[in-house]
């Protein structure tokens, strides 16, 4: 069977997902015995028209990101969105929070007015194409990447978690990070990253996104338990998740 042909594209972002895929080191090796990288600008120049697997990073910020993604999508067979950035927005779709003259004014001051500042409200990919399989995090785990690039490369459907990183931290024997009176995202997170952040000493961040029909009655009775406020619940989801479903729940 033919080895199947890959392109890695980017849109705004910091190229963190991009480089945990050169961090795999002998693994990436591993790797490209089962598939073709004909395009990538952080590995390769060369060039192709098509590509059965698209890889993308980063979020949708311009007209012209738009209509790029949508190039991408009629040239690849599958799309595969890498990194919060990707999947949801992340961190760059804080600014869809506030006007967003005023956000190029404090971020560019006199030069905000510049023709070539047509910065627009984020988006993740999805918002834009149809999207056929999410890696998430910040950065994305490159153990799940290769799994699933794998599993496309042997013409398998790979299984995405969908269950909240509680699950994870519970099998890694961790104190609940709010018994140390931390606000975590843990109950709402999909899971997959094996839990790195509580494990570590820190709260979930919520970089992997929201499971599938996440259980907010159970979140609301957390806070309750533990004596906290939505509020400062919906304060914390704020930072990789502005303007989610769910988030306004």
């Amino acid at each position: 069977m033919d080895k199947p042909t890959v392109g890695i594209f980017d849109f705004a972002c910091c190229e963190g997902c991009q480089l945990q895929i050169v961090n795999m080191e002998e693994e990436l090796l591993d790797l490209v015995s089962v598939i073709n990288p004909v395009q990538w600008r952080e590995g390769s120049s060369d060039k192709a028209e098509r590509v059965d697997i698209a890889i993308v990073e980063g979020s949708i910020t311009r007209a012209e990101d738009e209509e790029h993604a949508h190039d991408i999508r009629s040239r690849a067979g599958i799309v595969i969105a890498i990194g919060a950035c990707a999947t949801f927005g992340g961190v760059n779709k804080l600014k869809n929070n506030f006007d967003l003259a005023e956000v190029k004014q404090y971020v560019y001051g006199d030069s905000a007015r510049m023709h070539h500042l047509n910065t627009q409200p984020t988006k993740g990919i999805n918002e834009v194409i149809h999207v056929d399989y999410n890696i998430q995090g910040c950065p994305m785990n490159e153990k799940e990447f290769s799994y699933a690039v794998r599993c496309l490369a042997k013409g398998v459907e790979p299984v995405i978690p969908n269950h909240p990183v509680c699950v994870e931290c519970k099998m890694r024997g961790n104190v609940c990070r709010y018994e140390y009176n931390e606000i975590c995202l843990g109950p709402l997170t999909r899971a997959g990253c094996n839990a790195p952040c509580p494990t570590g000493g820190f709260w979930c961040f919520g970089c992997r996104g929201w499971v599938d029909n996440p259980n907010t009655d159970a979140a609301r009775d957390i806070m309750d338990y533990y004596g906290l406020t939505v509020e400062q619940l919906k304060g914390k989801m704020r930072l990789f998740n502005s303007k989610q479903e769910h988030t306004d729940e």
